[in-house]
This record gives structure tokens, sequence and C-alpha cells, in this order.
């Protein structure tokens, strides 16, 4: 790739961040009419369009969001290698990507929270969706991951913890059906649960053979939609213990079992594993978490 290509990626990539020609010439100190130029050019190098122009800006095609992927990898390995240059490899600045399972999302918001008031200059993108994020194509530094040990080439794997999962219901949905009665009690009752029946989750491959899957009554794709489906009343659903005692109008109504256990690990890609950055979330990650497990 030439360094005039990698100049029109980059311009195009500082496009799609800024969602205008105006903010992303702001951004890369040039004039707008070569940010135009640029992200004509590369359109016309690779011979499809990279944007959908409109009278709010540019949004990116889906060919768009494929090379704005690499140029955001690249761009962030560019980054990290001029500031070792620099001999400023050792700040704690710049964007940083957490990846993680949703149903922890309250209290790793809390920690990221936590994190930037200790490094004000980071910029914290914390994402909770369920597909899993590439970290060899740059798309996160640091994911929490659930479930059998993360075996992808490349990436440095550590353990995280055990987290615990019990079956909850509001007080809302108790004054109205009650609890279960041991295992035998559950068909009687209505259960929040995945849209899919193919979840790897244990605890939701448990329900799906507890109970008939007409009993799952408020299905839902998202971990956070479905805790606050159980928080309003729909239905008895799964809560990690830890999350749990942060809402007291959740009953539990069956303990935590070992077979709904997920184990949890930090995974890093080597090529970014020892930037100042990353070490410093991995060891914020594992204080916090110590204090929840203490807890």
């Amino acid at each position: 790739m030439g360094i005039d290509t990698w100049d029109e990626i980059r311009t195009a990539y500082h496009v799609a961040r800024a969602g205008t020609v105006s903010g992303a010439a702001e951004a890369l100190g040039v004039h707008h009419a070569t940010v135009i130029r640029h992200v004509d050019a590369l359109e016309g190098r690779l011979g499809v369009k990279l944007f959908q122009r409109h009278a709010r800006g540019y949004t990116p095609t889906e060919a768009g969001e494929d090379l704005l992927k690499v140029a955001q990898a690249t761009d962030d390995q560019f980054a990290q290698l001029a500031g070792r240059i620099r001999g400023r490899g050792d700040a704690v600045t710049g964007e940083l990507v957490v990846t993680s399972i949703g149903s922890l999302g309250g209290r790793l918001t809390r920690a990221m929270d936590e994190f930037q008031r200790d490094h004000p200059e980071v910029t914290v993108r914390f994402l909770t969706d369920l597909r899993v994020y590439r970290l060899e194509y740059g798309e996160a530094h640091v994911a929490i991951r659930a479930g059998s040990i993360p075996n992808q080439p490349d990436n440095i794997v550590q353990p995280y913890f055990t987290i615990d999962y019990a079956l909850y219901g509001s007080d809302s949905y108790v004054a109205r059906h009650g609890l279960p009665d041991g295992d035998a009690d559950l068909a009687g009752h209505r259960f929040v649960g995945p849209d899919s029946d193919g979840s790897p989750a244990p605890f939701f491959r448990w329900l799906a053979t507890a109970v008939p899957r007409d009993r799952v009554t408020f299905r839902s794709a998202s971990p956070q939609v479905m805790q606050e489906a159980v928080l309003a009343g729909a239905g008895l659903g799964f809560f990690p213990v830890i999350e749990a005692g942060d809402h007291p109008s959740l009953v539990q109504a069956l303990p935590p079992r070992p077979e709904w256990a997920a184990p949890l690990w930090l995974v890093t890609h080597m090529d970014l594993h020892r930037t100042a950055k990353v070490q410093a979330m991995l060891r914020h990650l594992k204080a916090v978490a110590k204090t929840w497990t203490d807890g």
C-alpha cells in the first residue's frame, strides 16, 4: 500500500468517525476539499461507494465499514508505535476498547468510570454486543469472555473469576405467582429467556431442558433487556449473584448451582498486551473483581 493510499484510507476513517467532511478536516488539519478528494480517489481505486452522502453528513456503507475496521486497527497500531518511538509508550492516553458479556454491564460500567477518574485522558469504549470482537483485527483491546478457555492464536488469556448465577424473580412477580417449590414446580411459572434455542450460556442450556419452551414467555437477544424484564416482573430469570445484590426488589427463586457457573477470562492480543493503557486496565479489572468476590 502506497503512502498516498494510506492517506486516503486515514482520511476516510476520520470521515467515518466524525460523520462529516468538516469534522474530518478539522481532526486532520487539512482543507475540506482535500478530504473530499481523498474519499473520491479511494472510492475510485476500489470501485465501490464507501459512504452514503446525505444532508447531515456521511454514513459508511457495508463496504465502508469493512475498510474502516482495518483502518481503525492500523491507525491504533501506528499510534502505539509512534508512542514507543517518541519515548511516550508509558502514557495511559487515547482510546481504549473493552468488550464484555452483557450481564455484567452495570458493575463493569462503574469500573470503567473509576478507571477514567484515575486516567482522565483515556476515552473508553465499552462494548457488550453479542458478537465476539476480534482482537487480531484491533476491534478491542481487552475482552472479558465467558465459558471455555479462548484458544485463538496470538491472544494472551488470563483467568479472571468464576461468575455464579441464580434464578430470581422480582417482588412484584412473587406477589402474583409465588416462588417455585423446587424443580418439579417450575412448569407452573413464567420465565424470561433467550430468543434463540441455542444459547451457549450454561444456565440457559439447563432452562431449555428444565421447562417447556412455551413457559419462556418473555424472550430477547439482549442480556440487558432480559434483566430489565425480570426486574419488571415479566417472569423468573437468571442474574449473576454479584449483580442481583444491587437490586433490592429481586427475590432468589433457586440458589446458584455449579452447572450454571461460568468462568470468565481476560483476553488481549499479544501486539497490544504490554502497552501501558492495556496493562493499566488489566490491573484495574483484577482489583475491582477482587472487591466483588471478596465482598
